[in-house]
């Protein structure tokens, strides 16, 4: 009965209906955790600025690329700020409160019938893996006692950050998934995955990082 249950969450397969969504020209496969749907890639989508510039409200969604490569955002997808990925809803900024909160799926970058996950459904995600964040990283990605399984099949790769003083870090060392549920004005909650260990923390930092984004189907 175990192994049936473990079968039914870790099928790695995709999800029902929907194997793939093409958005923006990029074709991005799904996969089945337990009762969520999420793409298996990060999200690559906008045009590249320079690290040294931070993301507006311009109506062009922009991206930051590892150490100003596409070939890096080609590989792990890109990095984004807080208030670039859930598109300004609300009256987001990096330094401000949303008037009024953001509650429910908030598209965000995401595609359509897709969204931004929010702390509780990330919460879920860890539930659902018994808090194993091997279980959630790419085969091989990490070392030692975080080396990843994949047995989940989420597929995550250790993909590093932009800091908030204009620099790039940590590229396969750890990967931050941003969430939609805003901490305080100039912060929000986000996962991280570290390459020596297996705990998924789920915290709060500061809007303007650069971190992946990985969408929830509706």
């Amino acid at each position: 009965m175990i192994f049936i249950v473990a079968t039914i969450i870790y099928s790695q397969n995709p999800c029902p209906g929907v194997t793939t969504v093409t958005y923006s020209g990029k074709t991005y496969n799904t996969v089945q955790i337990g009762s969520q749907c999420w793409l298996k890639e990060n999200l690559d989508i906008g045009t590249m600025i320079q690290v040294s510039q931070e993301q507006t409200n311009n109506g062009i969604i922009e991206k930051y690329c590892y150490y100003d490569s596409t070939i890096n955002c080609d590989r792990y997808g890109g990095l984004y700020q807080w208030a670039e990925a859930v598109q300004y809803k609300n009256g987001a900024t990096n330094s401000t409160s949303t008037s009024p909160a953001l509650i429910g799926n908030v598209q965000g970058i995401c595609p359509s019938g897709w969204h931004i996950p929010s702390y509780g459904e990330f919460l879920t995600l860890q539930t659902t893996v018994d808090t194993n964040g091997n279980e959630l990283k790419t085969i091989n990605q990490g070392a030692g006692s975080g080396v990843g399984t994949n047995t989940s099949g989420f597929s995550a790769l250790l993909a590093g950050g932009r800091h908030n003083y204009f620099y790039f870090y940590q590229l396969g060392l750890n990967t931050n998934f941003w969430n939609s549920t805003a901490y305080d004005t100039i912060n929000s909650y986000y996962i991280r995955l570290y390459y020596n260990n297996s705990n998924i923390y789920l915290n709060s930092t500061n809007k303007e990082f650069g971190f992946s984004v990985r969408c929830l189907k509706d």
